[in-house]
């Protein structure tokens, strides 16, 4: 079997631009959000603040979901979140643009626990056929496989506490919860 040759675009991580990452990685475009795209989103969100909520005081990355989602909105799609206590077959993947999970990060200095509240965003894509993880402290794409491998993977990640699915859709996708299956909709 041939299997024909394709290219995907994966960001690697960079200070603490991983939702920057997820967001270009998902889009398969390398500019399709700049980080100043996102400091800006971050002072409108935040105008009058001294230390800006929704980024790492130090300049250096660390958005929020509400910027994120702000960031998604500017372009029509939208991050729905998931209810992990509902099984992940119930997504209707065809209408599915992306996966994003947020999971928690653990500040070590060398074998040491920080007590800092970090987070780390990463993609999951549909590309040829098969889902990638393409989280951006990853060397390189990891295939996941077909959907049912993609099911048992964020079975797998939703049952660890720290770890939250946002469902990327278009906008009327979202209005319409049409990310989910039928069965699953509400009326």
């Amino acid at each position: 079997m041939n299997k024909q040759e394709f290219s995907i675009y994966h960001e690697r991580q960079c200070k603490e631009l991983c939702a920057l990452h997820a967001l270009n990685n998902i889009f398969q475009q390398q500019d399709a959000f700049k980080q100043a795209d996102l400091d800006a989103i971050c002072n409108s969100l935040a105008p009058k603040a001294w230390v800006n909520p929704h980024k790492s005081f130090l300049g250096l990355g660390n958005y929020d979901i509400n910027v994120l989602s702000t960031a998604l909105q500017t372009v029509g799609y939208e991050a729905v979140w998931f209810d992990k206590r509902k099984d992940p077959s119930c997504l209707k993947m065809s209408n599915v643009f992306g996966l994003i999970l947020n999971i928690a990060n653990e500040t070590k200095i060398g074998p040491i626990s920080l007590p800092l509240n970090r987070r780390h965003w990463f993609a999951i894509k549909e590309i040829n056929g098969d889902f990638y993880n393409l989280d951006s402290k990853l060397d390189s794409p990891l295939i996941i496989g077909k959907e049912a491998e993609l099911v048992i993977y964020l079975k797998e990640q939703l049952n660890e506490a720290d770890k939250l699915l946002f469902v990327i859709v278009r906008k009327e996708v979202g209005e319409n919860q049409s990310w989910l299956k039928s069965s699953d909709t509400r009326t």
